[in-house]
């Protein structure tokens, strides 16, 4: 008798654990949940891949576009220069990898590891600025205004230049520093102030050229305005209506409004390596120019 009543309780505690482990999947879903961890696959992707551009001169990095559309691109000791057809207008070798790129006018700068080359309109380096630390690491530059803004993850500042390459202000000396993880810390000119990305803190801050930070947005997680894992936004361009932010780990890329709200997708469905962000640049906002370091090719959206 012992024996049955043991035996019925057994089974009566082994149907009440089987019910609590389905009770507790089947509820899961109401449950708030990790934004670290969550993807929200409600948003579609409101532009499309119009066009690529294979590069073979060297493994792509970097990607920058003129005013007149001229775009430029930059790798693994290159700078090649395109039409806005595609046409190839010119390229030169250089003796570093080129980590970034700005257009100002007739003047291209080009960032290596520490020093930027000034290069003319037809392919001629005409001088070579830097180093300006011992550490340095220098990962995006933005041209306007009568000067450049050097992102520098190195020493986790940025160096605002003038048109002599000597330099004006420093940004993130003290107070409000950038919290730089890796080597991605892209920054760009909107108007006279400058858009950054301080990627430690998951945000996009907005800096004079002065030094002060006069706001800054986002947060960490996978939501479609959020910024998630140690390194985003890895870059960023400016559009008219806002801020183009592309991201690793989640490889995808977005616009936010001005104010740092969710706008849309540019390309969250995707087979980008998800470890590689991609290079961003723009024209005028209707193209929005990707540089794909992992399978060295341009990718160019434009909305559906």
């Amino acid at each position: 008798m012992n024996k049955k009543l043991s035996a019925i309780f057994a089974l009566m505690i082994i149907i009440a654990f089987m019910g609590y482990i389905i009770y507790d999947a089947t509820s899961g879903s109401s449950r708030e949940t990790d934004p670290e961890t969550a993807v929200d696959t409600s948003y579609t992707d409101n532009w499309k891949i119009a066009g690529t551009i294979p590069v073979d001169e060297g493994r792509l990095s970097s990607v920058a576009v003129s005013d007149n559309g001229t775009i430029c691109l930059g790798g693994d000791s290159f700078i090649k220069v395109i039409d806005s057809l595609h046409n190839k207008l010119w390229d030169i070798e250089t003796d570093q990898k080129i980590t970034a790129l700005a257009v100002s006018g007739d003047t291209i700068f080009a960032s290596t590891g520490e020093t930027i080359l000034v290069v003319s309109k037809d392919g001629k380096i005409l001088n070579e600025w830097g180093p300006y630390e011992g550490n340095s690491i220098f990962t995006s530059l933005s041209a306007a205004n009568g000067m450049i803004a050097v992102a520098d993850a190195g020493s986790k500042r940025i160096f605002i230049l003038g048109r002599d390459g000597e330099v004006i202000s420093m940004l993130g000396q003290s107070g409000d520093h950038f919290i730089i993880p890796s080597p991605y810390f892209d920054l760009a000119w909107s108007g006279t102030y400058l858009v950054a990305a301080n990627p430690g803190r998951r945000r996009i801050e907005t800096w004079s050229a002065g030094g002060k930070m006069i706001s800054a947005s986002g947060e960490p997680g996978t939501a479609p305005g959020a910024f998630c894992g140690c390194c985003n936004p890895s870059h960023i361009a400016i559009i008219p209506d806002g801020i183009v932010t592309a991201e690793k780990g989640i490889n995808r890329i977005k616009i936010l409004n001005h104010d740092g709200s969710f706008a849309e997708f540019v390309s969250s469905h995707n087979s980008f390596d998800q470890s590689v962000p991609l290079d961003l640049a723009t024209d005028d906002g209707t193209r929005i120019y990707a540089a794909d370091n992992s399978d060295s090719k341009l990718y160019i959206f434009e909305r559906k």
